[in-house]
């Protein structure tokens, strides 16, 4: 309790502090502003491109990654042959598992890296590459502000999805079998295993994987200032508020402000989860 105090709560009260304050980093009383900061915030166009930014990925990336984790872990589980009831995974899931979550022992920062080299405009790229050896022309990837964020969030997704389908597995595998026995004894397909048993029941799961997502979503640090170019670009297309708050405070030594953005970012997180866990909340069912 006294570690989290310290290194989590007593900064969170510092951000607030320095939010009231035009701090530079190097004065030693910083000078008081009040909601100066927060007003200036509001007529930001830069923090409001940010919070547009999240809002696009908020969207489309917890979408696909729960829609791809659910069908994938319910092939690697249920998938399979018509024997014991349908309640064998697809030939070699076990592999698959592994394939799936092997992003998630990459550290974002190489994960980054990777798909840099991937996402390369020139025929050095593995995908421009294999374009270019069939005739067609390189495609700018990460330099397009038409296509730079879609490319970014198909990185996120690919980042994620294997957790969640490992998630989604472990979620399955703890609904008595007998509920997809009884089902597929009464002429059930996998289309009703699947949305009358499977998702009813992982309700829970899926609620969870929507919050950590969804905070996910209002994060991505690493991955925009890694992948992207000039850290948001190009044209401010993929910025986010997380690198905007360090380029404030550690480029432009506004630390104040810099903190305003932080302090708004984290009542932005805690809406979401709030919202989401009250929107989504229901009877939990008893198996």
């Amino acid at each position: 309790m006294t570690l989290y105090v310290v290194f989590v709560i007593s900064p969170y009260i510092q951000a607030f502090q320095l939010s009231l304050t035009s701090w530079n980093g190097y004065q030693a009383n910083p000078a008081f502003v009040g909601f100066e900061n927060f007003t200036r915030l509001f007529n930001d166009e830069v923090f409001w491109n940010a919070l547009r930014t999240h809002g696009i990925v908020l969207l489309v990336m917890p979408l696909v990654v729960l829609a791809l984790a659910l069908v994938f872990a319910f092939l690697l589980n249920l998938g399979g042959g018509s024997r014991g009831a349908g309640m064998r995974g697809v030939w070699g899931s076990t592999f698959y598992k592994v394939v799936f979550f092997a992003p998630q022992v990459l550290a974002v920062a190489i994960v980054g890296v990777l798909w840099k080299a991937i996402y390369r405009p020139d025929e050095s790229g593995v995908i421009n590459g294999a374009v270019m050896k069939l005739g067609g022309e390189p495609i700018g990837w990460m330099s397009d502000p038409n296509l730079a964020l879609w490319s970014l969030i198909a990185v996120m997704v690919w980042q994620a999805v294997g957790f969640y389908v490992v998630l989604f597995s472990a979620g399955m595998s703890a609904i008595p079998k007998d509920y997809f026995e009884a089902a597929a004894l009464d002429g059930a397909g996998r289309f009703t295993l699947f949305f009358r048993i499977t998702l009813p029941l992982l309700r829970d799961t899926i609620q969870v994987g929507w919050v950590y997502l969804g905070i996910a979503a209002f994060d991505c640090f690493a991955l925009v200032q890694v992948l992207t170019l000039d850290a948001g670009g190009p044209d401010g297309a993929t910025t986010v508020l997380p690198v905007e708050i360090f380029k404030t405070a550690f480029s432009y030594s506004k630390v104040g402000y810099a903190s305003a953005m932080g302090v708004a970012l984290f009542f932005l997180t805690i809406t979401f989860a709030v919202l989401t866990l009250r929107v989504t909340r229901r009877e939990k069912i008893e198996m």
